[in-house]
């Protein structure tokens, strides 16, 4: 007899029952949210590195919306000293340093209410251990901004998909149907969990993340790395033109299943095409947006300016912000990954 793992029962309303949805990143921001680096083993010789790169992200976004910085306690000093005034520090025992996938996500409703939902938070998959202090990182926020707290029984980073606010949702195959994450649930189970805890009623599956992003500190495939919603029905698509792209097939792909996928008011999507560089290793596609500008990483060459223009034509009304990228993308990521938007609310 095959045994299944019983599903949880519920004691209270999903977010889409109490009237919440996840609004588009693009929407009005009370606050950022971001952890301040906290595991050694991950950044190795380059730790400090990390701290002066994350103040550096830091500081770029307070000058456009308030910035709330996670640290372990006893370190509000270091914070203040490396970001400047427009970062509030907030202690709390933290093990790692991705607000993204150990946030919780923020939903409104139509009275302007603000609420978390957290998310089952297991590390990408296991991969580092503890993560005990950071499944309770949604939890203390919710409790830091007084709002409430939504509780879904399935696993979910921040990272693994993009909403456009209109119902339509953007992930990746890679990612959330890989065993290490749900097995006990079909593909169609967490996509109802996606409908239920963010609002949303229509997902596009892309088949790839990025192809190297399986190693120890990988995430198996983020969207946030390929892709971003810019706009209603207007997606921003990794696209390598160059064959000798790991990247290049995978791509190709994406942009099928994209081209063949109407989003949740059945309009064809726009497709902005990001052609990067094969040896870069920044993803330029893994950058925030703020209020009134995108946040972007460079590599401090001569390719960047190219992505900056790029990136200035896709958001003519937004300041297009260059940060570090080479330090926290040799950690695993980029700006969009160590940072969550607050939406405005009540």
């Amino acid at each position: 007899m095959t045994q299944t793992t019983p599903t949880p029962t519920r004691t209270e309303p999903t977010p889409a029952e109490a009237g919440y949805s996840m609004p588009a990143e693009w929407g009005p921001h009370s606050a950022c949210v971001m952890i301040w680096p906290a595991r050694r083993e991950l950044w190795r010789d380059r730790f400090e590195d990390a701290k002066r790169d994350y103040a550096a992200v830091a500081r770029a976004i307070a000058a456009f919306e308030p910035v709330v910085m996670l640290c372990n306690p006893g370190l509000s000093a270091e914070v203040r000293s490396l970001c400047g005034s427009g970062v509030e520090p907030l202690e709390v025992p933290v093990d790692d340093s991705w607000a993204r996938d150990s946030g919780p996500a923020f939903v409104t409703n139509e009275a302007g209410g603000l609420a978390a939902v957290k998310f089952r938070f297991n590390a990408w998959g296991e991969r580092w251990h503890p993560h005990d202090s950071d499944q309770l990182v949604p939890d203390r926020l919710a409790a830091h901004f007084g709002v409430p707290l939504f509780t879904a029984p399935f696993v979910l980073e921040g990272g693994a998909f993009f909403v456009d606010g209109e119902g339509s949702l953007l992930t990746t195959e890679q990612c959330l149907l890989n065993p290490n994450r749900n097995p006990h649930l079909t593909k169609a189970e967490i996509e109802q969990g996606l409908r239920d805890y963010l609002g949303v009623t229509t997902v596009t599956w892309l088949p790839f993340g990025h192809s190297l992003d399986t190693g120890p500190a990988g995430t198996d495939g983020h969207v946030d790395g390929v892709a971003q919603y810019v706009a209603p029905g207007r997606v921003l698509l990794e696209v390598p033109t160059d064959p000798r792209s790991t990247e290049f097939e995978r791509a190709q792909a994406n942009l099928a299943r994209l081209q063949a996928s109407p989003d949740a008011a059945g309009r064809t999507l726009q497709i902005d095409r990001l052609d990067p560089d094969p040896d870069v290793e920044v993803s330029y596609a893994n950058h925030y947006l703020a209020n009134g500008a995108v946040i972007v990483p460079v590599g401090g060459d001569e390719r960047d300016e190219r992505v900056l223009e790029f990136l200035a034509g896709v958001h003519p009304d937004r300041e297009i912000v260059g940060v570090p990228g080479e330090t926290i993308a040799f950690g695993g990521g980029g700006p969009h990954c160590i940072t969550q938007q607050v939406p405005a609310g009540a």
